[in-house]
């Protein structure tokens, strides 16, 4: 076994034993839940017991993930820089783990838009944040005020725009991939906009 087999078999070991806690569970609880025994159980956590492929799959799950993600070794790639979109003040990450997944950050100065007919709606769901300031969130026939901290979930095929309310706002989006693709078409083909306005 190599140096980097070693650390991958502790960080398992420790991925197990941090789950089960953060589950509440004890050792007798989750070795039902994995149909092993509760000793054998304790020697794979504290690796008096080898680990074998057949057991990591029935924990896997048992701990309601996969095994990819109980394997999963640290990358490098932890931090990433935004990339900024400065004609419309957005900075944007992609979610390496979620590559359909973007994470934007934008400040917006204008109200949103008086005329209904500029809502725009398309498929996907939207996630976001405010900052700073107080945001105006139009979702059909709904305005919603969300104010520094407060949060807004919502299915996009709802005809929605998103503005300031009162003076500059920033908020952070979360968009999902059809969520994303329907804010980088524009309308009219312009180029992507971030949150419609």
């Amino acid at each position: 076994m190599t140096q980097d087999d070693g650390e991958l078999d502790s960080l398992v070991r420790k991925r197990i034993r941090a789950l089960r806690v953060a589950q509440g569970w004890s050792l007798e609880e989750l070795a039902a839940r994995a149909k092993v025994s509760q000793s054998t159980l304790s020697r794979i956590e504290t690796g008096r017991r080898r680990l074998a492929l057949d057991q990591l799959v029935t924990l896997a799950r048992a701990l309601d993930t996969t095994l990819d993600q109980l394997v999963e070794t640290a990358t490098d790639d932890v931090v990433s820089s935004p990339m900024i979109d400065a004609a419309h003040s957005l900075m944007r990450w992609p979610i390496r783990a979620e590559p359909g997944m973007t994470v934007v950050r934008q400040r917006m100065t204008d109200p949103p838009p008086d005329n209904p007919a500029r809502l725009r709606a398309h498929p996907g769901r939207e996630w976001l944040v405010v900052l700073s300031g107080t945001a105006i969130l139009l979702l059909g026939n709904r305005r919603f005020r969300i104010e520094t901290n407060q949060a807004a979930e919502f299915p996009t095929m709802l005809p929605h725009a998103i503005g300031a309310d009162g003076g500059p706002c920033e908020i952070l989006g979360i968009f999902d991939r059809d969520a994303r693709r329907g804010h980088q078409r524009g309308e009219d083909g312009s180029p992507p906009t971030g949150p419609a306005r």
